[in-house]
């Protein structure tokens, strides 16, 4: 049995490599799903999800809408049975914004070798102001 610390490093090695439908290997069926952020705040992926199936909707509407182009966990806290990861990406809301710097934070729960539950946070201030399309000179 890999320790929940592994279970979580796994999954954002595959993340890494694009490679989601071993993400949703590493989940329970009945896996919560829940980026803290709200569409008005222009994270159109914020709110809640339930199951496998939501989840790679999710992933797929991340993809449409941010070029991720740096992905930086830092730091894992590790329990018993979850993982708080402390992290750090550059992204670029798609399809014209610009880069931002954001540092986030992960929970993950794990029921056995399987996350059962994910609360993710970010910068929504910084993605909001990025995702606006710079004025052009006249």
């Amino acid at each position: 049995m890999s320790s929940p610390t592994e279970v979580v490093q796994q999954a954002y090695a595959a993340f890494g490599r694009g490679d989601i439908p071993a993400i949703l290997a590493a989940l329970t069926d009945d896996i919560e799903w829940q980026f803290h952020a709200s569409p008005a705040t222009g994270f159109p992926y914020g709110g809640k999800f339930t199951g496998k199936k939501a989840v790679e909707t999710w992933f797929a509407t991340l993809a449409q809408n941010d070029d991720i182009q740096q992905f930086e966990p830092r730091e894992f806290l590790a329990g018993p049975n979850h993982v708080t990861v402390l992290g750090w990406e550059r992204v670029r809301p798609l399809p014209d914004g610009s880069p931002f710097d954001s540092e986030w934070v992960h929970v993950f729960v794990l029921k056995g070798d399987k996350i059962s539950r994910w609360i993710g946070t970010a910068d929504t201030a910084a993605r909001q102001a990025a995702a606006r399309p710079s004025p052009k000179p006249s």
